[in-house]
């Protein structure tokens, strides 16, 4: 699948087939504006408007991104924990005594502060507009952001899969059973 064959209106050329998916998904799912947020290397946004168009984005780095940056660039600071270590982190307290857990604790407030504005921005110009968070740091970042966001009830919900998701509901139709599916023509 590539990018022209997700019918998000408005795209621009660059955007990624998996911002596309996860875009367009994301605002089937809600039936109104949103702001997709997925959490992996890169923390990519991609608001969609409440007519199924694309309305413009951001990209910043992401947990691990920046966690790598500090300790590769500062002097005695530890290496990124492994894969799924985040959870245990961020389990310490907001103002945690170790290193590690200090630099976890400061990229994912960080990180669900940058969201909580970036969502109030996006309803400025689209008003309703939900946050939908996805992405593999998605459920360490939703707790944090749920509570910044906690007196807008509905306003973010977490979809794990989304541009998986969104690729299965683009899938062509199968086959039907009675007809046999069609041949190289090499045979």
């Amino acid at each position: 699948m590539i990018t022209t064959d997700v019918p998000l209106q408005g795209m621009p050329g660059w955007l990624g087939v998996d911002r596309a998916l996860a875009g367009w998904l994301a605002w089937r799912l809600c039936g109104e504006a949103v702001l997709v947020a997925d959490a992996g290397t890169v923390l990519s946004l991609t608001r969609v408007d409440r007519g199924g168009r694309f309305a413009g984005g951001r990209l910043m780095a992401g947990l691990g991104l920046q966690w790598r940056a500090m300790a590769e660039r500062t002097a005695a600071l530890p290496d990124a924990p492994p894969p799924g270590a985040l959870a245990g982190l961020l389990d310490r307290g907001c103002w945690p005594a170790d290193t590690s857990a200090a630099m976890a604790v400061g990229v994912a407030h960080g990180l669900a502060a940058a969201l909580a504005v970036a969502l109030r921005q996006a309803r400025a110009d689209l008003p309703g507009c939900r946050l939908v968070l996805t992405g593999g740091d998605a459920s360490g970042l939703f707790p944090l952001l749920r509570d910044l966001l906690a007196g807008e009830a509905g306003t973010v919900t977490m979809e794990p899969d989304l541009a998986l998701r969104g690729l299965v509901a683009l899938r062509p139709e199968p086959w039907p059973a009675d007809q046999a599916s069609p041949r190289s023509s090499s045979t």
